[in-house]
Formats: C-alpha cells, structure tokens, sequence
C-alpha cells in the first residue's frame, strides 16, 4: 500500500512540474524579459492579472478531465461528436509550432552555455528530449527530469536576484497599481495567459494523472493539490524572472534596452557577467528540453484520438514529434517569431478548451450523478472565457498585422 501511495505522490508532483515546466518554455523567458524590460516594475501586475485566471482556467479543467478520467479530445467528442478530433488537431498544431521554437530555445541555450552552433544545438537538445522516451518507463523518468531541470532553474534564478538586488518595494507598488497604466498591459496579460495555460499546457498535468489513473471524485482533493502545485511552481519561477531581469533594467542608461533577440540571457549577463550569461544558457537550456518533453507528450496524447496505432506506438510518435520538430527548426532558423505567433495562436485555444469543459461540468451523462461542479469556479471559469476570447482575438489579430506589414 505504501508503494502505491509513493508512486501516486510521484504522479502528483510530476504532473504539477510537468504542467509548470511545460508553461516554463524559451518563450516564457524571452516573453518575461522583454516585458520586464519595457514596463519595469508595472509587468508585477501582468503577474498577478495572468496568475488569476490562469489558476481559475487550470483547476476547472483539471477538475473536470480528471473526475471524469477522460483526456480532453474524449470530453469534447462526448460533449460533441466530432467536436475532440477539432480540438485534438487545434492542440496538436500549436504544440508541434510550439515544440518547434522550443527546440530553438535549446539551441539558444546550448550557444550561450558552450557557444555551440544553432544546428548543433538543436540536434543536441532533441536527443536529450527523445532520451526520456527510449528508456523502458518513460513516463517515471520524466516526472524525473521534469523536477530536477525545474529545480535547478529555480536555484540558478534566486541566484541572480541576490546578486542584482531588485528593487522590491517598487516591485510591490506596481503589482497592484502599475504607473504603466493596467490597459496599457492587456497585450502583456493575454500573452502571459496563452504561454502559462493556453494550448496544451494546461492539459498536460491533467492528462498525466489520467496516464496514472489518478482519476475519480475520490482524489478530488489531490488532483486540486497538484494543480495549485503546478501554478505555483510556475509562479515562483516567473516571480524570481521578472525580479532578476527587474534588477537590471532599473539601472540601465536612458536609451539602452536589452537585446531583442535574447533578452533573458543579455539581462543575466549585465546583472552577473560572463558569469551571469552562462548561467542564463543553463536556465534557457533546462527551461527548452522541459518544454520540448511536456509540448511532445501532451500534444502526442491528443492525438492518441485518431488512430489505436498511436496509443499503441505512444513513446515512438512521441519520439518522431520531436525529431520532425528539430528538423524544421534547423530548416527555419530563427524562433523568435514561432514563439510570438504560438503564444498567441494558444491564447485563441484556451476560451474554447476551458468552455467545453464547462459546459461539460454541467452534464451529469459526461461527469456523473454524483459530482457537482463548484458555482464559484464555474462562473469565474465563465468570465476567463469571455475575458481571454475577446482579448486572444485581438492580440492575435494584431500580431497577424504586425507580421504581414
């Protein structure tokens, strides 16, 4: 009894890191810094915005994938016939885009850290990520990895806090009245929303508690834990980003910005020297190869609704995910503009995956007589809804603009 509730616990915190490390991408950083660089001590209130409707975003879906052991293609196709293979496919799609730039971000990490070429880098990086799958139990080792990657990036970010000093009562201040203006920052909140819950990443926890058969009213409590777990984590992290990067722009001189085309890493290295920018690539590193596992995981296991083969073959389509994603990334080139156009194609995703899990709470033919949804959670699901669908439509409406000009 006692190993099963090691392995369950193991399930746990795996799928609350998997799902944080997931949302802890190259984007996630790059999008941290840059932010961080143009509205200094005003993006604490992005922060606080985006880490309240994502908690309310995540734990409604948890709550419902994993009370009623169904993935959620299986959710929406039971709501909907037809309506999952949409889904799964919409998912799958900004995944794959996703995994893309994040392979890049490998690549970026590996050149910071030894200076490595990009098509060296990118290589390097899939074949850590496909290492995971290759071995007998994938799924343990990477709940394994996700949390030692996770924890060193934590390490090596409070490092940099200490050392930089970060002006905290400004921090403070801004989070809950921003002198940058709150409208101003609605691009900044949607961006941070699409790139924390939006797409996969949300799902990817939930559907590896249903992998573990942690599923059923009876875990309730549980799954609700790891969900907290996995926003928290990703909350500390972003916390620690934006005060190491916050540090450093404060004392810039007018005029001066950090390089757009690795902000994370140039931050770190005027923070912290040479000594600062290796760390950076470690971090980058970590954060790219834990994304790279949680986009090819999740994205694969959406796609499980298409065909047996898939599920059969699960660790092997994983596997080619990856390595058609560092295909076209070292064909491409640059991820700078993948990652923008992804983060914002996820913030389209999420009112419509957070919507039909709502509307399923509310069908006992989909969730059981038992259950019932908690009121509260359902209409403030409802207002993240309304709020993330008019707001993704716009943001994505302007970076398409952005893009053809």
């Amino acid at each position: 009894m006692s190993g099963e509730k090691k392995k369950g616990g193991g399930a746990l915190l795996g799928a609350a890191f998997l799902m944080a490390t997931s949302a802890i991408g190259p984007g996630f950083l790059t999008q941290t810094a840059t932010f961080t660089g143009t509205q200094k001590a005003s993006f604490g209130f992005v922060i606080l915005v985006s880490i309240i409707l994502a908690a309310i975003a995540q734990i409604n879906i948890w709550r419902v994938l994993c009370v009623t052991g169904y993935r959620g293609q299986d959710v929406a196709n039971k709501l909907l016939p037809g309506l999952g293979y949409f889904v799964a496919f919409m998912v799958a799609l900004g995944g794959l885009v996703f995994n893309i730039g994040n392979v890049g971000g490998g690549a970026l990490g590996f050149n910071v850290l030894l200076g490595l070429p990009n098509s060296v880098g990118c290589a390097l990086a899939a074949i850590i990520a496909i290492a995971v799958f290759v071995v007998k139990n994938a799924k343990s080792a990477m709940d394994t990895l996700v949390k030692v990657l996770g924890g060193i990036m934590i390490v090596v970010i409070f490092g940099i806090i200490i050392v930089v000093k970060p002006p905290m009562g400004d921090a403070l201040k801004n989070t809950f009245a921003p002198e940058y203006g709150a409208y101003n920052l609605i691009p900044a909140i949607i961006t941070l929303l699409g790139g924390t819950v939006g797409g996969y990443i949300t799902f990817s926890g939930a559907h590896r508690l249903i992998d573990a058969g942690i599923t059923g009213e009876e875990n309730l409590g549980e799954i609700t834990k790891s969900s907290l777990m996995g926003m928290l984590i990703a909350t500390v992290v972003r916390i620690f980003l934006f005060l190491a990067v916050l540090g450093v722009v404060v004392n810039l001189a007018d005029g001066v910005t950090l390089d757009s085309s690795n902000p994370a890493a140039d931050a770190f290295r005027l923070g912290a020297g040479e000594i600062g920018y290796r760390f950076a690539g470690l971090v980058l590193l970590c954060a790219a190869i834990t994304s790279i596992i949680g986009a090819a995981y999740t994205s694969v296991s959406f796609l499980k609704t298409f065909h047996p083969a898939i599920a059969e073959n699960e660790n092997k389509v994983i596997i080619a995910f990856i390595a058609v994603s560092a295909v076209i990334m070292i064909a491409i080139g640059q991820p700078a503009l993948l990652l923008v156009l992804a983060g914002a194609f996820n913030g389209l995703i999420l009112p419509i995956t957070l919507g039909i899990c709502l509307i399923a709470s509310q069908k006992k033919s989909i969730m059981g007589e038992s259950y019932h949804h908690p009121t509260v959670l359902l209409i403030l699901g409802v207002i993240v809804v309304v709020i993330s669908a008019y707001l993704g439509i716009t943001t994505f409406m302007s970076q398409m603009s952005k893009l053809l000009i």
